[in-house]
């Protein structure tokens, strides 16, 4: 009995000068720690994750949206893309659209296409050769120009229409028995009425303006 007590008494002094040759270095830790979890006490909860809708797969411009097409992802406060459309099933996209990209307003189309231009508005033309239409792309400006089916004079309707979209003929165009292709542009107000006659009484063309 004596043995082990001597034994204890021997191992509790080499811990006892372990210490305290390491008294500095044990100090500096458990300050550490106690910074640490000050730190952890004061600081300010993680704001919550913004709910963004995102493009589930590469989409094509005119692609009518359905729910397979959409999925939502966390944004911080203060990422969320300007002009975020929460629900966009059912509209249609102005221009492709990557996965995994925000669904704004202005990829869709309608007005916000002409957000920046207040000069403009969004006006849905239909041009009569569907092959003068695939040579327009989205940004071009293009005056627009009305010829008399019957030999008349021909006049400008347009001056540097803006091409906003560009939405592919819909599957069914042969059985809907409509002509051309149905493009977007952005037109001055003052504009509005002549392109609107021209496209049902005479036949319009289009000449690129820069």
């Amino acid at each position: 009995m004596p043995t082990v007590l001597f034994r204890l008494r021997s191992a509790a002094r080499r811990v006892r000068r372990a210490v305290l040759r390491r008294r500095r270095l044990l100090a500096a830790l458990c300050a550490l720690v106690a910074v640490w979890a000050g730190l952890r006490a004061t600081a300010a909860p993680a704001e919550p994750l913004v709910t963004v809708t995102v493009a589930a797969h590469d989409l094509g411009a005119g692609t009518v949206l359905a729910p397979g097409d959409l999925t939502t992802v966390g944004f911080a406060p203060g990422s969320v893309p300007a002009g975020h459309i929460r629900d966009p099933v059912g509209r249609q996209l102005a221009g492709p659209v990557r996965r995994g990209e925000p669904i704004t307003d202005t990829a869709l189309v309608g007005a916000s296409l002409v957000r920046d231009r207040p000069d403009l508005v969004a006006l849905p033309v239909r041009l009569p050769d569907t092959a003068m239409a695939e040579l327009l792309r989205v940004g071009d400006e293009v005056d627009l120009v009305s010829a008399d089916p019957q030999g008349g004079p021909a006049a400008t309707v347009a001056r540097d229409a803006l091409v906003l979209a560009l939405p592919p003929p819909p599957s069914d165009a042969a059985a809907d028995g409509l002509p051309g292709r149905m493009v977007v542009l952005g037109v001055h107000q003052i504009e509005v009425t002549a392109v609107s006659s021209a496209t049902v009484t005479r036949f319009l063309t289009v000449a690129w303006s820069r």
